[in-house]
């Protein structure tokens, strides 16, 4: 989970426990006959980092119902968006060509492209094989809804690649659609399986869309600036794979026909010792602070869609996570 101050550490606690219960329901489901894919499947435990979607779907269910408690079904549907989040993780590596992630060898580093393709298709047909086994299918559709919606995003991403002329409203929905999405319906589940009304489920998944665009901005400010040893992967590969972030085109809206062509010039030069210094010439702008500044906007605007929900420790922690989003250096 992302840093929180003592004051949760009741309810940071009992996520806790709560996520060690999702963890053994996602293990059980991956387990095969055979030794050498339980191998690549206990592999990915070096990939768990904040477990941040198996906690949204917790943690609304908590905040929408706060005299209730957790059903099976929402640990179950947590498992399934850890599952959907690996496999992206799983794959996303294989298009960046990364090497390390988490400060452990990637998926596709120890074993190649098509061990690592067909793992991350592994982890889809589990994650739909658990939500088959829920009483409604109506949770069923929503993550094939989202795992749909972050096919496509990646699909634009893909498309954009090398494109210097991206704008930021096509940045903008890559993420909401790659990122974002997921982190909606995990928190618009977590309610939903706790029985509310409609209209706070969608609050509950604005909230949750909100925070994961505030997120992936800042994990693309932390891909040019951050500490590759605090962060756990090699950075910069947005930069060579020729993806554009927010950072990027704030910077390059801001240049002239000839400093635009000169910056556009460095960045496709695949000149690692230009990649990292890129982080320190947009620091030298204002282009890193105003893409911080529009991460913070989106974290009052999620914060805002918790407003009709009863005072609780879940409720509390939800707040408090936004914030942690802004403040993460990794």
């Amino acid at each position: 989970m992302l840093q929180l101050g003592e004051q949760f550490a009741p309810i940071a606690q009992r996520m806790a426990d709560e996520l060690q219960t999702v963890q053994a329901i996602f293990a059980d489901e991956l387990r095969s006959d055979l030794p050498c894919v339980n191998e690549l499947a206990d592999h990915l435990e070096q990939y768990r980092g904040k477990m941040l979607r198996p906690t949204l779907v917790l943690l609304s269910g908590l905040a929408v119902a706060p005299d209730s408690q957790l059903t099976d079904e929402h640990h179950r549907i947590a498992a399934v968006v850890e599952m959907v989040h690996m496999a992206t993780l799983v794959h996303d590596d294989i298009l960046d060509e990364q090497d390390v992630r988490r400060r452990t060898a990637t998926i596709n580093h120890l074993r190649g492209n098509e061990a690592a393709v067909m793992l991350g298709d592994y982890l889809i047909s589990h994650a739909y094989h658990l939500c088959s086994s829920l009483n409604s299918q109506t949770a069923a559709r929503l993550i094939a809804d989202a795992t749909n919606v972050v096919c496509e995003g990646e699909l634009l991403q893909l498309a954009n690649r090398n494109n210097w002329d991206l704008d930021e409203e096509t940045y903008f929905e890559i993420i909401r659609r790659k990122t974002a999405s997921l982190c909606g319906v995990s928190c618009k589940l977590g309610a939903h399986l706790a029985d509310v009304d409609p209209d706070i489920t969608d609050q509950l998944y604005k909230y949750g869309e909100l925070l994961g665009s505030a997120f992936q901005i800042i994990d693309d400010v932390l891909d040019l600036t951050g500490d590759p040893e605090i962060v756990g992967k090699s950075l910069g590969k947005d930069l060579e794979k020729g993806k554009l972030t927010l950072p990027l085109i704030h910077r390059l809206a801001q240049l002239g026909a000839n400093d635009r062509r000169t910056f556009v010039n460095m960045i496709r030069s695949n000149d690692h010792e230009i990649y990292s210094t890129m982080g320190a010439l947009l620091c030298q702008s204002d282009s890193v602070v105003a893409s911080q500044h529009h991460a913070e906007q989106l974290v009052d605007q999620a914060k805002s869609q918790l407003i009709d929900l009863p005072d609780s420790s879940a409720k509390a922690m939800l707040l408090a996570m936004a914030d942690a989003v802004i403040d993460r250096d990794f």
